[in-house]
């Protein structure tokens, strides 16, 4: 069986899961139907607008479900009478029910974006950033009834880095993922057997990103800072008050580590290399950036068209409670 061509259900909604998606299209396994999410308002004129997923699957002759559950018995019945061997799910966004997780004959195996037990949750490629994690990866796993605890049957790792985004960060694991995948689903029962058993204890779990939390607090450190301008870029992008305008930060540098006297959020140096600001411990420099009604823009060309905004002194804050 493990070396057969195998019968697939593939279970995926955003652009990440697309690119394991078109694997499996271009493999030698049957994809007998793809599952994603109901279609969203999405845009200003908060049109329904289909999956990347789905987008894929019907430009391929795909049949496609959107159901909003699998909880009921008769979404239930319907994807096991479709009478699958594996069903692949990556970034799907529905919790699979045990009567799921036994419908296919060799279970349901999960892409996920991390070197697991590291991160589990929502948001682990954010979360990898944010933290300072110096690597992170793909993990192939055989689904089970709790949050990313299954047994690993695969992983493969790659460098995060000073620059690594989490939009960089996501492209690179997705081309990481899918060829792992195949990998896998080459010799299924041979991996499966190998399974290897998580740590519980070395678990940590990453959670949805919230938009509030990119409300930069300039008494943080400069190195923090950082890492959430890269880990926030490109959602929910970081931002913070310039007096009425809230600015968004899209790209940055730590500029330095020496103490200043000027108070967190005060801007000590504006030029073509950045805008300098100090923070609760050394300097963030911002490179790229955003006003209100405009494109992200480089510091230079910013500073071309509105340098009296950034003058050395003016003091940036945060929204949600003022503080600089």
């Amino acid at each position: 069986m493990s070396n057969s061509p195998l019968r697939l259900i593939f279970a995926g909604t955003p652009e990440f899961a697309t690119l394991h998606l078109k694997a499996l299209i271009d493999s030698e396994h049957q994809l007998l139907a793809v599952y994603t999410q109901p279609d969203r308002p999405a845009g200003r004129g908060k049109k329904l607008q289909a999956s990347p997923v789905k987008q894929l699957a019907r430009e391929s002759g795909l049949p496609v479900y959107q159901p909003v559950s699998l909880r009921d018995g008769p979404e239930q019945q319907q994807l096991a009478e479709l009478a699958a061997d594996v069903l692949v799910v990556v970034a799907y966004g529905l919790i699979l029910p045990q009567a799921v997780l036994d419908a296919p004959l060799l279970g349901c195996l999960n892409v996920h974006a991390s070197l697991l037990p590291r991160w589990r949750g929502a948001a682990p490629i954010q979360r990898a950033i944010e933290a300072g994690d110096h690597e992170t990866g793909i993990t192939i796993m055989q689904m089970d009834a709790g949050l990313d605890t299954g047994g690993m049957l695969a992983t493969a790792s790659i460098p995060i880095v000073g620059s690594t985004t989490a939009a960089s960060l996501h492209d690179e694991l997705a081309t990481l993922g899918a060829p792992l995948l195949l990998q896998v689903l080459g010799d299924l029962t041979a991996y499966q057997h190998r399974a290897c058993k998580q740590d519980n204890e070395l678990a940590t779990y990453a959670s949805k990103i919230q938009k509030h939390e990119a409300d930069i607090d300039w008494r943080q450190d400069a190195q923090l800072l950082d890492r959430n301008v890269r880990a926030f870029n490109p959602f929910p992008v970081c931002f913070s008050m310039l007096g009425n305008d809230r600015v968004k930060i899209w790209e940055a540098t730590v500029a330095g580590s020496v103490a200043m006297p000027e108070a967190p959020g005060t801007i000590v140096q504006a030029d073509r290399k950045g805008i300098v600001i100090n923070c609760g411990s050394g300097q963030l420099c911002i490179t790229r950036l955003q006003l209100p009604g405009g494109k992200p823009l480089s510091a230079q060309q910013i500073l071309n068209a509105r340098g009296e905004l950034f003058a050395p002194g003016q003091q940036f804050s945060s929204l949600a409670t003022g503080r600089s």
